[in-house]
C-alpha cells in the first residue's frame, strides 16, 4: 500500500514538473511575441490603418498576437513534456516512434494556421465585404479584425493535428483504427457541421473546407492502422523472444 502511495506521489511530482516546464515555455514565447508584436502586426495588415476605439484595444492586440506566438511555440514543448511523462510506460521501439510526433505536431499546427489564413480567411472576408458593400462603409477595428483572423485560423491549426494525435493515442493503446472506422459517419457529420458553420453559405466554400477535413480523418484512420499493426507485430516478436529465452533456460 505504501509503495503504491509513493508511486502515485512520484507520478504527481513528475506531472507537476512537466506542467511547470510547459508554463515557463509559454511565458518565454509570450515575452518574445510581445517584443515583436510590431513586426507581426505589420506583416498582417501591411500599410493599412485599422481603427481602435480606446487605449485598451491596443493592449488587447498586443496580448492577442503575443498569445498566438506563445501557443505556437509552446506546442512542441508541451508535446515533448507529454512524451517524457509517458515514456517510462513505452517500449524502446515505441519511444523511438512516438518522439517523432513532437515536431510533427508543430508542423501540422503551422500548416493548419496557414490553410486558415491563406485559404479560409480571404474567402470568408471577401464574401462578407461584398454582400454589404452597397449598404455599408467598411471600416475595421483592430480588435474585430484580429479576432476574425483568430477565429478563421486557430481551429484549423488544432484540427490539422488530428493525424498525429490519433497515431500517438493508438501507440498508447487508448484508441484503435476499428473504433475510428466505426464512428466514421458521426465524425463526418461533426466535421461537415464545422465546415458549414465557419464558411460562407455557398456550396463551393463548404466543399473547399469540408474536403480537407474529411481527408484528415481518413488519413488519421490509415495512420492508426499502420501504428496498430506495427504495435501488434512488435508485441508478437517480443512474445516469441520470451518463449525462446524460456526454452533456452529450460
Amino acid at each position: 500500500m505504501e509503495d503504491k502511495e509513493l508511486n502515485l506521489v512520484d507520478h504527481l511530482e513528475e506531472l507537476r514538473k512537466r506542467i511547470i516546464i510547459s508554463a515557463l515555455a509559454f511565458v518565454v514565447f509570450f515575452m518574445v511575441g510581445f517584443i515583436y508584436v510590431d513586426d507581426i502586426y505589420k506583416w498582417f495588415v501591411g500599410s493599412t490603418k485599422l481603427l481602435v476605439l480606446g487605449p485598451s484595444d491596443i493592449m488587447w492586440i498586443y496580448f492577442m498576437l503575443a498569445g498566438v506566438v506563445a501557443v505556437a511555440g509552446t506546442i512542441p514543448v508541451l508535446a515533448l513534456q507529454i512524451w517524457l511523462f509517458v515514456r517510462p510506460a513505452l517500449r524502446p521501439n515505441e519511444r523511438k516512434i512516438t518522439v517523432t510526433y513532437v515536431p510533427a505536431l508543430f508542423i501540422l499546427f503551422i500548416l493548419g494556421l496557414a490553410f486558415g489564413y491563406f485559404v479560409i480567411f480571404p474567402m470568408v472576408l471577401n464574401f462578407l465585404v461584398n454582400i454589404g458593400q452597397d449598404m455599408f462603409v467598411t471600416n475595421f477595428t483592430a480588435e474585430r479584425y484580429f479576432s476574425f483572423i483568430l477565429n478563421m485560423t486557430l481551429p484549423f491549426g488544432v484540427l490539422f493535428e488530428l493525424p498525429v494525435v490519433v497515431m500517438f493515442l493508438t501507440s498508447l493503446g487508448i484508441i484503435n483504427p476499428f473504433v475510428l472506422a466505426k464512428i466514421r459517419k458521426y465524425a463526418y457529420f461533426v466535421l461537415i457541421i464545422i465546415a458549414v458553420v465557419i464558411t460562407p453559405p455557398d456550396f463551393m466554400s463548404d466543399f473547399v473546407v469540408t474536403l480537407p477535413l474529411l481527408l484528415l480523418y481518413e488519413v488519421s484512420i490509415n495512420l492508426s492502422k499502420f501504428v496498430y499493426r506495427k504495435k501488434l507485430k512488435n508485441q508478437h516478436d517480443e512474445e516469441l523472444d520470451d518463449e525462446k529465452e524460456e526454452v533456452i533456460e529450460a
